[in-house]
């Protein structure tokens, strides 16, 4: 019985889907609920899993297509089997045969290199080069045609096709400057658009304000252990900052707002995006109600999303909403940068590099662990004074952990 595969259905967001990868050729067995074919969205790469096991039969669409909703993918023969060359073993136990017989008639003082040793092309251009270049082509796998000789009337020496294996350019320092030419995926073509979308339509600021966390870090030092203890997981910086936004925004609603038209839309709870970085470009899972979350399930779901992330196993709803949005670039090494707001939210927070730093703290110069911290925001409904004090509010969290953790 033949089955059809399709589509999944695709939210009102995200209106088509490219075949990015088969998995499968026809004529494959396929098993119940491997994966077949990866459909890349504005958003994130969907799995498409058989839901029988047999024989793919036909593939309707190739790799690089635009597909909708319900649209046939593929077609699976139900209970098939692949089928199989009986005679494929038989040729292939001949040509075997063949081939040691041939080697027994030539002898054992015949002994030649495998012939992938040295390409063809080198093979055959080598005769009117020196000893010494010749040899170097030869077990380089040059070909000589393809260099730029600059011996004496052009000919190519030893030094010429040393170079060329190593990448030097004669003429030029640095190196040979290869070039390459790749389509963008429809994530980063989706990442450009709304970068450019929020350029062009926020009237967009940035403030700064640093964060002493020693407290923080003393805090991870004393509870971290028994934390992940008790949880199953670790106590990271990350849920310090969720906490201290959700907090913030409970007490400067603006900032957690958006811009629909000609109105303000208020949000009465804290959805924070959190800003992961994947091969494919960056993606932003949503935190759900983090006001009223605890540190583990938070720490529980950073933990979640990242692994998804890196195996591409993010659903759209994941990435769905989103009232504010926090970045980490002190993951990379980052001290201090200029968030983009991702529309329509209107604020992101930026956190960066942990780095000790002299400060002077009751009198004394001491040395202590800041961090740089930034919020871009969006000037039209959020004024400077707003913006400033939610990034001292979420300063004074931080800094003050204890009173954090009793809601105060």
């Amino acid at each position: 019985m033949a089955t059809e595969i399709k589509v999944p259905v695709l939210p009102e967001s995200v209106s088509d889907a490219t075949i990015a990868t088969w998995h499968k050729k026809v004529g494959d067995a396929v098993a119940r609920d491997e994966n077949i074919v990866d459909l890349e969205t504005d958003k994130v790469v969907l799995e498409v899993p058989s839901t029988v096991e047999g024989v793919i039969k036909e593939l309707k669409f190739a790799e690089g297509d635009t597909v909708t909703s319900q649209q046939v993918l593929a077609v699976i023969e139900e209970g098939a089997a692949p089928a199989k060359s009986a005679d494929a073993p038989k040729d292939e136990g001949k040509a075997k045969a063949a081939e040691v017989e041939a080697a027994r008639e030539e002898g054992p003082s015949v002994a030649k290199k495998p012939e992938a040793s040295a390409p063809p092309q080198a093979a055959s251009s080598t005769g009117d080069l020196p000893p010494g270049a010749r040899f170097t082509a030869l077990t380089q796998g040059i070909d000589p045609s393809q260099v730029e000789g600059t011996g004496r009337r052009g000919a190519v020496t030893k030094e010429d096709l040393v170079n060329y294996a190593s990448g030097k350019t004669p003429g030029v320092s640095g190196g040979a400057r290869p070039e390459e030419r790749v389509p963008m995926t429809r994530i980063r073509k989706r990442i450009a658009e709304r970068l450019m979308q929020s350029k062009d339509s926020i009237a967009m600021l940035t403030s700064f304000n640093e964060v002493n966390l020693g407290k923080v870090m003393a805090l991870r030092k004393q509870l971290g252990e028994q934390f992940q203890k008790d949880h199953g997981i670790k106590l990271g910086f990350m849920s310090f900052f969720a906490k201290a936004a959700a907090n913030a925004l409970a007490k400067y609603p603006v900032v957690n707002a958006s811009v629909d038209g000609d109105d303000i839309i208020y949000h009465g709870y804290a959805d924070i995006s959190i800003a992961v970085s994947t091969d494919r470009g960056l993606v932003t899972p949503v935190l759900r109600n983090v006001e009223r979350m605890g540190f583990a399930d938070v720490e529980k779901q950073i933990a979640e999303y990242a692994t998804k992330a890196r195996d591409g196993k993010l659903a759209l709803d994941d990435l769905q909403g989103g009232t504010f949005t926090i970045t980490n670039g002190g993951t990379f090494g980052s001290l201090m940068s200029t968030p983009i707001v991702n529309p329509p939210q209107s604020a992101i927070l930026g956190m960066h590099a942990i780095k000790e730093r002299a400060i002077v703290e009751n009198g004394q110069v001491i040395a202590a662990p800041m961090m740089y911290i930034a919020l871009s925001y969006d000037h039209r409904i959020i004024d400077g004074k707003d913006a400033v004090l939610f990034l001292v509010d979420i300063k004074n969290q931080l800094e003050n952990p204890h009173r954090m953790l009793l809601g105060l």
